[in-house]
């Protein structure tokens, strides 16, 4: 089969993250298009409001030269872009509960103007907008994502991939995520990966180095499950395995009607913020 792009099953750590939650999640964040805007869909919550913010913080950076980052301080770069998920659209339900995310996300820039560490030194930035290489050509497979940052090092001429994170959560060991940056970085760039380290916002002591993964043992990976998302999507087997989950509950209330479209995303997507469900009443008691 010749390559074409645009025929191509793409598959990303995210997508891949929503299939083997739920293989409805991988439906309906990655296929399903609300037949009114012919849009995707997705549903926007605070904890990842604060870390796309902080993120496209990140990455303003990344395109500037080591000189220029700092010139402009990065919280009055995080304050402007903060506007574009104020209230509603960042699911926020009171300007209390929005403050303190919105501390938390500046605590995180204040920590790394502190101590910047690889943002204060050479950095790698990939040309293409959207990182992608032909994960197979003869299933017709493309592996895409963005890498938060490549730390140039200049001795051994290679780089140091750096992701971001702005969860209180340590990133599980089984995660496909080292494993497909590893893959998109020695694919979509000319020079070798020597280490890389995830760098955790919230936390004082910085960078986190971990072990590089086995190129071949990647591949294998996230190949078998590309090829697994490929199979079930062709077949139309995106199923929740258990009848409705934590994972796709949240998508399936949009298509009920419960949510709110307050915004779309850069890539087209229609966001909806959702009702919180109150807590059950506590059976055992009640105050009198």
């Amino acid at each position: 089969m010749p390559k074409d792009k645009y025929t191509a099953l793409w598959v990303s750590h995210s997508s891949m993250r929503d299939f083997l939650n739920c293989p409805r999640l991988y439906y309906l964040r990655n296929v399903y298009k609300d037949p009114k805007t012919n849009h995707k869909i997705t549903v926007m919550t605070p904890a990842l409001a604060l870390g796309g913010i902080v993120h496209d913080v990140i990455e303003s950076l990344s395109i500037l030269t080591v000189e220029d980052r700092f010139k402009l301080s990065p919280l009055e770069r995080y304050d402007k872009e903060w506007v574009k998920i104020s209230g509603k659209k960042g699911g926020f339900e009171s300007a209390e509960e929005e403050k303190g995310y919105k501390d938390r996300g500046k605590a995180m820039i204040k920590r790394i103007v502190k101590d910047p560490g690889p943002l204060s030194k050479l950095a790698v930035k990939i040309s293409q907008e959207l990182p992608y290489y032909w994960l197979s050509e003869d299933d017709n497979i493309i592996l895409c994502g963005k890498i938060d940052w490549l730390e140039y090092l200049k001795d051994a001429d290679s780089v140091h991939i750096v992701d971001f994170k702005t969860s209180k959560n340590e990133e599980p060991k089984d995660s496909l995520q080292l494993p497909i940056y590893l893959l998109l970085v020695k694919n979509t760039q000319k020079r070798e990966v020597s280490k890389a380290s995830y760098w955790y916002l919230e936390k004082e002591n910085g960078l986190k180095e971990v072990k590089l993964p086995n190129e071949k043992e990647s591949f294998e990976k996230v190949y078998k499950v590309a090829k697994e998302i490929k199979l079930r999507k062709t077949l139309g087997k995106l199923d929740c395995k258990s009848g409705g989950c934590m994972f796709c509950d949240p998508m399936e209330r949009v298509l009920r009607g419960e949510g709110e479209k307050v915004n779309e995303s850069a890539y087209g997507q229609d966001i909806y913020v959702l009702p919180r469900k109150s807590k059950a009443p506590d059976k055992e008691s009640k105050i009198l």
